[in-house]
């Protein structure tokens, strides 16, 4: 950048031609979506983030050839013809990659090595399941019928601000709800639990609580219904490139629109005059200005931390005095050990895997929340994952931050020894679940809670923030709809992303959306949005060069 062009953000004031400056802290994919959209509707805008890659959790890191990635495991709106999509079209997130989508969404194999698939044709399922436990037909029979009836309802409501939709906007989101009304009250008053514990197989009722890999506790029926329909219509797929794959994508997206990212540039506070927020004050004591900004990093950082707590009313103090530390608010930290392997993975196997665990497996895996560990083929999703000849797989489990974090502040000897251990975990366990494959491991790399807290900021590292179904969902729903993603008494400022839209990347870009679209309504002009051309085929050199994202890793039989 220019010294001319940093120094017009240096001074308070609009651009010459009278359009506004938006300055949008993270570049995460709410942030990018954000700097997207605002660029498509005639502003300038400009991305702050504090580290050196774009996607805040959908991000990868590298060590000796391979690429672990870290975020996506289905992406809603992969296929053609619905909101989602458009969204995704738009932000050319998708430009020039092939998707791969898989018949079953998961395996979940017991201690005794019964297993069972969840595939996601409901015909397929139904016989499958009806193979393994006779006596539960009747509710297998209900929830087969069920998901066949969410594969005729296309519901991505993802394009228009809440408060913005139109008279068409809300009758055509009613013409879709209303056949189907019952069927989404049903499943949505309906807990997984309560529903598994009808079954009288034993494996079934653990298996169902872990169709989304590892039990999200508190889910109803609902959202496992609508992501199996989705998968089953190649609308969840897996893009290629993964997860900063897309986050490049968005990027380029955002940069050939003429926005501008800074990195390793960390945000301090948000400065404010009068009332209304006018800039940011990064650390290094540099301040820019601008007509608008937007926090979409870490909510408590950004009303505790860059608003010093000022701008609060009873919607934010209900989330992030009273909610934030509640148990089961927040969806769980994971730790993941993904692990590089010499030669092919070999045929006949599930792309994804969930193994419940006997408490003595269980009782090895440090800070565990569950008694089960996830193993995902990563190799199968997309190519350049790993070197030439070799393979990765990606093992996780869902685990406490506050163990992490204390054992990190305590003792860095005993937090690096507690890595080690899962990597030994891991390379035991696959070795006895595919025999022969321990002595093909050549590296296993271990990113805890911790780790994902230092490098995004999320709080309690927490991937999708708060969790879907529960008290802090519908306040979140009335930031978007009722606040406008505003704060009490701030002026000038909004919030994007999952700390104001929920978890899952479909929301988080849509969130940048709807920012914009409230800005333009505020302003008194059209929101506009134009689908990126991008053709070129993605190849991996597109994700440039990658960090090493912790400094530790167990390599063959070296420990370092």
């Amino acid at each position: 950048m220019s010294d001319e062009a940093e120094d017009d953000w240096s001074v308070p004031g609009r651009e010459k031609d009278g359009s506004p400056r938006v300055i949008v802290i993270g570049a995460g994919v709410a942030g990018m979506s954000t700097g997207c959209y605002a660029q498509m509707n005639g502003m300038r805008s400009r991305i702050f983030e504090k580290h050196v890659l774009p996607g805040g959790c959908c991000t990868a890191w590298s060590r000796d050839g391979y690429i672990f990635d870290y975020c996506i495991e289905w992406l809603i709106g992969t296929a053609t013809g619905n909101d989602a999509n458009q969204v995704w079209r738009e932000l050319g997130a998708l430009d020039g990659k092939t998707i791969t989508n898989f018949d079953m969404f998961n395996r979940v194999v017991d201690e005794t090595g019964r297993s069972v698939t969840f595939y996601n044709d409901p015909d397929r399922l139904e016989q499958h399941l009806l193979g393994i436990s006779p006596d539960d037909a009747r509710l297998i029979r209900s929830f087969c019928r069920d998901l066949r009836r969410f594969t005729d309802i296309e519901l991505y409501p993802f394009l228009t601000a809440p408060a913005l939709r139109t008279v068409r906007e809300r009758a055509a989101l009613l013409r879709t709800v209303l056949p189907a009304f019952r069927l989404f009250w049903r499943t949505a008053a309906t807990p997984m639990h309560e529903f598994a514990d009808r079954f009288q197989d034993p494996l079934l009722r653990k298996a169902f609580r872990n169709i989304f890999f590892q039990d999200p506790e508190g889910f109803p029926l609902l959202p496992y219904l609508f992501n199996m329909a989705g998968a089953h219509h190649r609308n969840a797929g897996f893009p290629q490139g993964g997860s900063l794959g897309l986050a490049r994508s968005i990027e380029e997206r955002y940069t050939g629109l003429g926005g501008e990212i800074s990195y390793r540039a960390r945000a301090e506070r948000i400065l404010v005059e009068d009332g209304r927020a006018v800039g940011v004050e990064l650390r290094n004591g540099k301040r820019y200005y601008a007509d608008h900004v937007v926090s979409a990093c870490d909510g408590h950082t950004t009303i505790h931390g860059l608003l010093q707590g000022r701008y609060t009313g009873p919607r934010i103090d209900k989330l992030y005095d009273e909610l934030l530390n509640r148990p089961g608010t927040l969806f769980p930290a994971v730790v993941s050990a993904f692990v590089g392997i010499r030669g092919e993975l070999g045929a006949d196997r599930a792309h994804s895997t969930t193994y419940l665990l006997a408490p003595e497996d269980a009782g090895q895996l440090p800070g565990a929340l569950q008694s089960s560990v996830v193993v995902q083929m990563r190799s199968d999703y997309s190519d350049g994952f790993a070197p030439p000849g070799r393979s990765v797989i990606h093992c996780t489990y869902f685990s406490d931050f506050a163990y992490w974090k204390e054992l990190r502040a305590a003792d860095r000897k005993e937090y690096r020894e507690k890595k080690r251990q899962v990597a030994d975990f891991v390379r035991g366990f696959l070795e006895r679940r595919l025999p022969g494959l321990g002595e093909r491991i050549e590296l296993v790399d271990v990113a805890s809670p911790a780790t994902t807290r230092r490098y995004t900021g999320n709080h309690d590292g927490s991937i999708l923030a708060w969790k879907a179904f529960s008290e802090a969902d519908d306040i979140a729903a009335k930031l978007v709809g009722k606040d406008r993603m505003r704060l009490p008494g701030l002026r000038g400022f909004s919030m994007a992303g999952q700390w104001v839209g929920m978890g899952g990347l479909i929301r988080a870009a849509s969130t940048g959306r709807f920012v914009v679209q409230y800005l333009c309504d505020e302003l008194g002009r059209g929101f506009t949005a134009s689908e990126s051309r991008g053709t070129e085929p993605w190849h991996p050199g597109k994700l440039g060069r990658l960090p090493q994202l912790d400094n530790w890793s167990m390599r063959g039989d070296t420990r370092t």
